[in-house]
């Protein structure tokens, strides 16, 4: 069954990975016809070809056999001719614009991916309270725990779920989404502890169903006391929202640019502990597609899409050949040293670029299997 879900885990994760590159080359192929600049070729996944799919005046659209991207071959994309519809033969504008579509396209894709989430179905976190602590804060405001049912095999005490639902706090609720990176803690913990020593608007739902909004005092902060508030959660049941289009437009340009700082303090994390990274390759990036999978709600799967997307945008726009960005520096440094670099130079360079990419992606999952061999 293990083996199973794994095959399982590595298929959906390469149908996400093709539909997200896919969807970038054909930011370069509509840019490049536009500009009619010769399309030779749109492949889907990378040669040994698999066969013709399908073909119009001058470019051919094919399936291949390695499941593991896309691409466009254009007339000259490296090199030289004669054609004055080679890419090369291009202005710097139009050949800066070709560039960088593909990465257009995925920030496209996840700023509308995280504006219907956001829009029509985005999860919020609402905070079951257990116990309350006597001399509390949330004691002196009247607000309620649950009961004490039984004990766990720890001996701590296990609460029904009749204590209060803290639905949102100064009218702010918590979306799922904006609390990504919050480590043992919850979201309404971490904004209830920054708030120390001053006032608090908590919108309950209490255990017969009304809903009412409670003014807190919350502790000053430094004291021996546990908690700020004074009480202990046991649950943080989700509970779907739905936004406006201009509210939801803005939230996914928000997350969109939250999943693009994302990607970079992982690469700047990398690059500061090279020796023990702490950064996911494909095979943590296959063990949470699994835990999305089985675990979560679909909305959680079409996230996690448009937080690849996003970076998928953010690694191809860096000036790091072979990526985009690498192409775009080549293209720059040629623009204003006035002299082409050679095609054999400029084929090593994206090589030499290559070579490295798959050696860090090789680095990264010796660390990954460690990991998941760790948890496991």
């Amino acid at each position: 069954m293990a083996l199973l879900d794994g095959v399982i885990n590595i298929a959906l994760l390469l149908v996400i990975l093709v539909t997200l590159v896919v969807i970038h080359e054909f930011g370069h192929f509509i840019t490049a016809r536009r500009a009619k600049v010769r399309v030779h070729e749109f492949g889907i996944g990378f040669p040994p070809r698999a066969r013709i799919i399908g073909r119009d005046s001058e470019t051919i659209y094919t399936l291949n056999w390695l499941p593991i991207g896309g691409f466009v071959r254009l007339e000259a994309e490296e090199g030289e001719s004669e054609d004055p519809r080679a890419f090369v033969n291009q202005s710097l504008v139009t050949r800066l614009v070709i560039l960088l579509a593909g990465v257009v396209m995925n920030i496209l894709l996840a700023i509308l991916i995280f504006s219907l989430i956001a829009g029509f179905a985005d999860p919020v976190y609402n905070a079951r309270i257990a116990s309350i602590q006597p001399d509390s804060p949330a004691a002196a405001a009247g607000l309620r725990g649950g009961e004490q049912i039984e004990t766990d095999p720890q001996g701590r005490p296990l609460y029904d779920d009749t204590g209060d639902l803290i639905l949102a706090i100064d009218g702010q609720r918590f979306a799922v989404f904006d609390s990504v990176g919050l480590t043992n803690d919850s979201p309404q913990s971490a904004y209830l502890r920054d708030r120390a020593g001053q006032p608090v608007m908590l919108t309950l739902q209490r255990g017969e169903g009304t809903i009412e909004d409670v003014s807190v005092t919350l502790r000053p902060p430094g004291q021996p006391t546990e908690g700020v508030l004074g009480v202990v959660f046991n649950a943080f049941p989700l509970e779907d929202v739905t936004r406006d289009p201009v509210d939801a437009l803005a939230t996914g340009l928000r997350r969109t640019l939250d999943a693009s700082t994302l990607i970079l303090r992982g690469l700047r994390d990398l690059i500061t502990n090279i020796t023990n990274p702490q950064v996911s390759g494909p095979v943590g990036i296959v063990s949470t597609v699994g835990s999305f999978r089985s675990e979560l709600p679909p909305i959680f799967m079409l996230w996690l899409i448009g937080l690849l997307s996003a970076n998928l945008a953010v690694v191809n726009a860096l000036p790091f050949p072979p990526m985009d960005g690498g192409r775009v520096a080549v293209s720059l440094i040629q623009a204003v040293s006035g002299n082409r670099v050679t095609p054999s130079v400029e084929r090593a360079v994206y090589l030499a670029g290559f070579v490295l990419l798959m050696g860090l992606l090789v680095w990264i999952t010796f660390f990954d299997v460690g990991l998941l061999q760790r948890r496991t």
